[in-house]
């Protein structure tokens, strides 16, 4: 009897140590795992963008997320995405552009070619947005890692012009058709088309918004210099877009290394007040640079002294 009092006794207190160390042990251990595990949530799955229209009709660029294995099936994901639905996971201020009841009928991935064929509701898309439309697939889908070129079919048929437009269109298409063109040239001399991202303020976040310029370059400058100085000067480009570039940024030097790493340094204006940049300036710039320029990488320079360095991939 004693002696089962004592086995019971023992048995009590190792129960007790073994419940207490779970108390303090486990904890740290989920609290660990969820930090890595939504990490690679972050970094594996949110790993594209779609372009919807705001009330400007301008296209923002905005995170999605893609967790399906096959590509064919992220590609379905983001056309569903950009088709106008009753629901919406997007802000207000954000919505899709292909016509409601739209279907998806066909993808084919050849490739770096998407042959996307869809119901003859597409059709129905105002003359004014027809562009847009085709500008939002295009460089939705071109988000994706491997592919670069697009088709469109209409119930098989190959689309020719923009709908409801006699806008030629030639096939297959890349992101050469621009997004949220705009003409800013005078002669037909010397044009350069350069993308450049603004900020735009929804609902106290900031969505960024690319707009392929066309302008006259007759000194021949490169499209950084022509990004920096477009975001120093244009400080205010619309009603809804804008830079928080300082105006006394200087770009004082660029250089490409191995046709992958663009170095960009700038004057000390670059800093913000605590002597830090601004994640808003470092997207702004980064976002332009990456479009413009065929590199991974881009290292922030101030005075010659590395401060950031930022990767295309980071930014998918």
């Amino acid at each position: 009897m004693l002696r089962r009092k004592a086995l019971r006794k023992i048995f009590i207190t190792t129960m007790s140590i073994f419940i207490i160390m779970t108390i303090y042990l486990i904890p740290l251990t989920e609290k660990t795992l969820e930090t890595n595990l939504e990490f690679e949530y972050i970094t594996d799955l949110a790993n594209s963008s779609i372009y919807l229209l705001d009330k400007n009709n301008y296209l923002v660029k905005t995170k999605v997320l893609l967790d399906n294995d096959l590509e064919e099936d992220n590609i379905k994901s983001i056309i569903n995405n950009l088709t106008i639905s009753n629901e919406s996971k997007f802000p207000d201020n954000l919505k899709g552009i292909i016509p409601k009841g739209t279907k998806l009928n066909e993808v084919i991935i050849d490739n770096d070619l998407v042959t996307l064929d869809f119901s003859k509701e597409f059709l129905k898309i105002e003359e004014a947005l027809s562009t847009k439309l085709i500008e939002s697939i295009v460089y939705s889908i071109t988000e994706l890692d491997n592919i670069t070129k697009v088709n469109i079919t209409v119930e098989s048929i190959p689309l020719e012009t923009y709908p409801n437009s006699s806008k030629q269109l030639t096939m297959p298409l890349t992101r050469n058709i621009g997004i949220n063109n705009e003409y800013t040239y005078n002669t037909l001399d010397n044009i350069t088309k350069v993308v450049i991202y603004y900020g735009e303020d929804i609902n106290n976040d900031v969505y960024y918004v690319p707009v392929t310029k066309y302008l006259n370059n007759k000194d021949n400058k490169d499209k950084i210099n022509i990004i920096v100085e477009e975001l120093t000067t244009s400080y205010i480009y619309e009603d809804n877009l804008r830079s928080i570039l300082n105006e006394n940024v200087e770009l004082i030097d660029k250089e490409i290394i191995d046709n992958d790493l663009l170095v960009l340094d700038f004057n000390n204006a670059l800093f913000d007040s605590d002597s830090t940049i601004k994640e808003e300036v470092l997207y702004m710039l980064s976002y332009s640079a990456f479009a413009n320029y065929d590199v991974n990488t881009i290292s922030f320079r101030v005075d010659g002294k590395d401060i950031e360095t930022v990767k295309r991939s980071s930014l998918n």
